[in-house]
């Protein structure tokens, strides 16, 4: 066994194989995977192997489609089975919004170079003569999809990752992982490695070697059954293999399994978890205790799809762990706040994802970012808020809408709240319908009449009007909204204006108080982070950005110190909160509670200053993300509830109303402010975006270089700011663009909303080059059908920013 390696994967399924795999294929020789066991010995071996193109991300379905694209070419490649069997798959639809969803997902799979095809319960039995379809309207019909072997595909990947110098130890147990200079060290039962990177690829004990190195993994081992029948007459008599079928009203999915057939159901109410201790060490290949009358109600619907199977004799049940996290994706990226210790686990369908997550953490690793945006992946959108119950609540509850709608805006109710800001009861009281942001409650909309609750759908339902009339009242007076999940940071020393400005593409204020857009790149100039950073005096400066973006932001910065650099990244968020008062009337009511001239001359747009508000010391900041004359407030959690009723009784008389998240959103697009995540990803550099006018060339800065080398090239796409024709719904993002009637996409979304101050549907799309005049004329795919829409050269609201500078 080696002593010193570049990486050691630890793991041997196909989540860590997979990565073994790329980081071969892509020149890393030098790299060593320890398995306690045999390869796929935990639950890879035990999987159902189905490769599914259907998923609403538009990142996870090219994860899908990438490893279902090598896995039909994989046994050629290896010369080892893999067992792939090409049958395609058809998920059913039984209600509208199941319909509404396949519209959507089909411009996703689309986008992503698959095939997916809706059609229609008469063309059924042409794909799969054994269904029952007298309540199904419509089905999903992937033909690309399949089911593999996953022991022999597992070790296909090995055997090719062996032949580019990866080596794999079987039967080695890593039993601690430690900090040695500047490197690793892993401590297993056959020995030490020395090494720079080390991967987390341990699947169902992701959560135990994450604690060696006091990570908190939010990892829980679901169970998971499927039975096999005997053989079926009516299925041993088919000349070709059926599809595989996923129907949401069984929440179950079936194959064909020689001559009979495999059922496995998501029970949508009382699922287990299991192994809350943690796996034994010794679990290899080894099953669970059956349980079958657990899932016998969603085992009999599945059956009654194929009426065939109803009779049919049970030949084997398989109950293994299953791994999922809180929100039902894998980890996958860099763990929080260690260098070079990275995640590649928690994958609930891992046969599919294996390949497509090794790739592109192989990318992840060995250049700085990949070919796509992977913030949805990264492990650190959970802080450690997410370990304990808050984790086995949502991921029970992941396990459960396996095969469930998925809703633009949806937030259930398991797990929550855990973190809520002291006027969280109060907005309550008001109507507030809540969205959950790293564990942060932050007010979605506040509903009126009574209602408390959200209907869920892909079309405008009850929230539309109540938003419509918080935009409005923002506009024409003022509002109040609670935006206290933000993270905000401290860069202090005296070092951090030039640290800032090594990081940052924008030039830091030169005065007190000024402040700036900031945006920071990859190597490779890709857009990394966005920040707003204030400077408080010299040498001391706030930094705001996403929450999602917490742990993110503050290792990219604290990451970057360089030996000997005098800076300092303190995070600042759980204490401080943070209120936004907009509108044209927000001086007025905020004059009445401060001594401070909040004239234009004394406290500027883009200024900061300290001030007292209602007996509150606070830092008031002049900006506003819904473009209107306004400030953020940001003080003491301790003084929120003080401060909240100060500007609600000062602002009565002026018509002041509370204001949510999703009247942000519809504002700032009216404005046509980006947003980090959905504009701005690590697939784009400044010039693409649009975002040049806060890049200043004449000075250095990480990615530059790289930036300036893909616009001397030439702009590979461009975004552009769209408004579309009204319909009964709006731009989610990740619709396909197509030239007017075109067949031939040329661009994606990327966010959208109705406008209602200029009662018309906006959104931001990525487009080829030559498609990105303004008045060019393109056309959205939006829920089954074409919507026109034209590029707009400036926002539709306020595109002088006068309302700003009022």
């Amino acid at each position: 066994m080696k002593t010193h390696a570049r990486v050691v994967v630890i793991g041997g399924g196909m989540m860590g194989v997979g990565l073994l795999y790329h980081l071969a294929k892509e020149g890393w020789s030098d790299v060593v995977l320890c398995e306690k066991g045999e390869l796929t010995s935990g639950s890879t071996w035990h999987a159902a192997a189905l490769t599914p193109h259907f998923i609403g991300s538009l990142n996870m379905a090219k994860v899908h489609a990438y490893g279902i694209g090598l896995y039909k070419t994989l046994e050629e490649e290896s010369g080892q089975a893999t067992g792939w069997h090409g049958c395609g798959s058809l998920r059913l639809a039984t209600n509208r919004e199941e319909v509404d969803w396949f519209h959507l997902v089909q411009g996703v799979v689309r986008l992503a170079g698959a095939e997916l095809h809706i059609v229609s319960p008469a063309e059924i039995p042409d794909l799969h003569p054994l269904l029952n379809t007298a309540d199904v309207l419509a089905a999903a019909w992937t033909p690309g999809d399949g089911h593999s072997d996953p022991n022999g595909t597992c070790n296909a990947m090995a055997l090719v990752a062996r032949r580019h110098g990866a080596e794999i130890y079987r039967h080695t147990r890593v039993t601690a992982i430690e900090k040695s200079g500047g490197e690793w060290r892993v401590l297993t039962d056959k020995g030490a490695i020395h090494c720079e990177h080390v991967v987390n690829a341990a699947g169902c004990y992701g959560p135990q070697v994450g604690a060696m190195v006091g990570l908190k993994v939010p990892i829980v081992n679901m169970v998971h059954q499927y039975v096999m029948t005997e053989n079926v007459d009516e299925v041993a008599a088919l000349a070709r293999e059926i599809p595989v079928v996923r129907d949401p009203r069984a929440s179950c999915y079936s194959r064909q399994e020689q001559k009979g057939l495999i059922f496995g159901p998501y029970e949508t109410e009382g699922s287990r978890a299991c192994f809350a201790d943690g796996v034994d060490w010794g679990f290899d290949m080894e099953l669970l205790e059956p349980e079958l009358e657990r899932i016998a109600p969603w085992l009999e619907m599945g059956m009654e799809r194929i009426p065939c199977a109803q009779n049919a004799g049970i030949k084997k049940i398989i109950s293994g762990p299953i791994t999922h996290t809180p929100d039902g994706t894998f980890l996958l990226g860099p763990a929080a706040g260690l260098r070079n210790f990275w995640m590649c686990c928690g994958a609930a369908i891992g046969i599919t994802q294996g390949a497509g997550a090794g790739k592109y953490l192989a990318q992840w690793m060995m250049h700085g970012q990949t070919e796509i945006n992977v913030r949805e992946f990264d492990p650190r959108r959970f802080g450690d808020y997410a370990a304990g119950d808050y984790n086995l609540a949502k991921s029970l509850d992941d396990y459960e809408h396996m095969y469930q709608v998925h809703f633009p805006g949806e937030f259930r109710d398991p797990g929550r709240p855990v973190k809520v800001t002291p006027v969280y009861e109060k907005l309550k009281s008001q109507g507030a319908v809540f969205a959950e942001a790293f564990g942060w409650e932050r007010p979605k909309w506040f509903a009126v009449a009574g209602e408390r609750e959200e209907k869920y759908s892909f079309r405008r339902t009850n929230w539309f009007a109540p938003v419509a009339a918080e935009c409005m009242a923002v506009r024409e007076r003022a509002g109040v909204c609670d935006l206290s999940s933000f993270t905000k940071l401290e860069v202090c020393g005296e070092d951090a204006e030039s640290f800032l400005n090594r990081l940052c593409c924008n030039r830091m204020p030169a005065r007190d108080g000024g402040i700036i857009l900031g945006h920071m790149l990859t190597e490779r100039g890709g857009i990394e982070c966005e920040m707003t950073i204030t400077r408080i005096t010299a040498g001391r400066y706030y930094v705001l950005s996403a929450i999602v973006a917490q742990i993110h932001d503050h290792d990219w910065l604290s990451q970057h110190i360089r030996d000997g650099e005098r800076v300092s990244v303190t995070d600042v968020t759980d204490e401080t909160a943070m209120l936004a008062l907009a509108g044209p009337r927000a001086r007025d009511i905020l004059g009445k509670l401060t001594d401070a001239d909040l004239g234009n001359a004394a406290f500027p747009w883009l200024s900061a200053r300290q001030i007292t508000v209602a007996g509150v010391a606070l830092r008031a900041l002049r900006v506003s993300y819904v473009g209107e004359l306004g400030w953020e407030l940001h003080h003491s959690m301790s003084d929120m509830e003080r401060l909240y009723g100060a500007l609600m009784d000062a602002g009565r008389g002026f018509g002041v109303a509370n204001f949510g998240v999703y009247a942000v959103n519809a504002m700032r697009l009216e404005k046509a402010y980006k947003a980090w995540g959905a504009e701005l990803t690590t697939e784009i550099v400044p010039a693409e975006a649009g975002i040049e006018r806060f890049v200043k060339y004449d000075k250095d800065f990480i990615g530059k270089a790289a930036a300036l080398a893909q616009k001397k090239r030439g702009l590979r796409m461009r975004l552009v700011y769209l408004t579309v024709s009204d319909g009964d719904n709006d731009v989610l993002g990740n619709e396909p663009l197509f030239e007017k009637s075109g067949d031939d996409i040329v661009g994606v979304t990327t966010s959208g909303a109705f406008g209602h101050s200029v009662g018309r549907s906006i959104a931001f799309a990525y487009v080829k080059p030559e498609l990105a005049a303004a008045g060019a004329k393109l056309e959205i795919a939006m829920l089954g059908e074409r919507r026109e829409a034209a590029v707009t050269a400036h926002a539709v609201y306020d595109p002088d920013n006068a309302k700003l500078r009022a």
